[in-house]
């Protein structure tokens, strides 16, 4: 069974096969295979935003002041790289440092929501995003980890009553560092790889070479709701949201319960919780241009974000990250970055780097990109997926 049969036969029964966001599957394989047993899970209808929202089902603002949480024994954050100190995994190709200087993470915010306010807008009959996820697994045998890179497009209707339509495409598995690369070698170079997954029987099965493309479509969720912002909303809650930040702080703590977005046994901060949420809604929502410097102007309110320059994304471009500390099944602690283009205002996508190894991190240095998103488009057009 393949990672993307794997949560498929996973999701709820009441949601049939509907179509599912790169970055809510991304964070839901995580987060599945993070469970050293089954625990009760919040059910969703449409995107979580870690995001791995990614989905992966899982996932994802600002002090006064801030410099990267991540230290070393010397006092310097480690720069995101392979277990072995090789070249950096599941979301970072480039092996150029990021920049840790100490930032006034209110203004690097502040100046990206003006950015964001003076982006032009048109809309269509499809809401499109085109992205690619990169996770990192260890192997059930072989003492060697991979990355597997996944493609996937999604078109949401605008109008209500009709149907979302998905698109994903496996770009294959790679071992994550020269290390592993010969580890591999002397397991026999196989072209399928068995993944240990804490809590299940049997382990899933990733393949080395690139997949078919799978265009799936669906009804949406109660013929309206088209993602999850803390609960299932409509476009039309979505093109609503209020542009002054304080009010949609408020907006979206209604929805909060005071537990991640993925699992009531695991407890979330209001800041984490938000931070998680929000950073889908900048990333790849069909929100206004104003809805958007809006966000970014209320995570620049909050007490726990972290400011990071030079991050290189999955896709090798280059941006800003603000980023909070998030602690995860396993006693492991992540540090979910938001990147994003400081002259624009555009976000890149985010990823997620071990701080605190445990779990299904074990073993990881601080510093490990364990997975990413990179977003490569995100807006309307009236074509739909042929």
């Amino acid at each position: 069974m393949n990672h993307i049969d794997e949560l498929r036969a996973a999701r709820p029964a009441h949601l049939g096969d509907r179509p599912v966001d790169p970055r809510t599957r991304s964070a839901e394989l995580a987060r599945a295979m993070s469970q050293p047993r089954p625990v009760r899970r919040r059910r969703m209808a449409v995107k979580p935003v870690w995001g791995l929202g990614l989905a992966g089902v899982a996932a994802a603002t600002a002090a006064a002041t801030a410099v990267v949480v991540v230290m070393a024994g010397n006092g310097t954050a480690p720069t995101p790289r392979a277990p072995d100190g090789g070249r950096p995994v599941a979301g970072s190709p480039s092996t150029a440092p990021a920049t840790r200087v100490k930032l006034a993470a209110r203004d690097v915010l502040l100046a990206a929501a003006e950015k964001a306010d003076r982006r032009s807008e048109r809309t269509g009959a499809y809401w499109h995003t085109v992205s690619v996820t990169r996770s990192l697994y260890s192997a059930a045998k072989g003492g060697y980890r991979v990355v597997a890179r996944e493609r996937s497009e999604m078109w949401t209707p605008r109008a209500a009553g009709g149907d979302q339509w998905a698109r994903s495409r496996p770009l294959g598995v790679a071992p994550a560092s020269e290390e592993d690369r010969k580890a591999w070698e002397r397991a026999g170079s196989p072209g399928e790889i068995d993944i240990a997954v804490p809590g299940k029987r049997g382990p899933m099965t990733l393949t080395v070479s690139p997949g078919r493309a799978r265009t799936s479509h669906s009804p949406l969720v109660d013929g309206d709701k088209v993602f999850w912002l803390g609960r299932n909303v409509t476009m039309k809650d979505l093109r609503g949201l209020p542009s002054d930040p304080q009010q949609l702080k408020k907006w979206l703590l209604r929805s909060y319960q005071g537990h991640d977005t993925e699992s009531s046994a695991v407890p979330m901060g209001s800041d984490a919780w938000l931070f998680r949420v929000s950073a889908g809604l900048i990333t790849d929502m069909p929100v206004t241009s104003q809805v958007r410097g809006a966000a970014f102007r209320m995570l620049a309110e909050l007490d726990s974000v972290e400011v990071i320059q030079n991050v290189t994304d999955g896709e090798g471009r280059r941006g800003t990250a603000v980023a909070v500390e998030e602690r995860v099944t396993g006693s492991a602690v992540l540090q979910h970055r938001l990147i994003f283009d400081e002259a624009t205002g555009q976000a890149l996508g985010d990823q997620n780097v071990v701080v605190k190894p445990g779990g299904l991190q074990a073993g990881l240095e601080p510093g490990t990109v364990f997975n990413s998103t990179a977003v490569l488009e995100a807006g309307w057009t009236d074509a739909k997926p042929s």
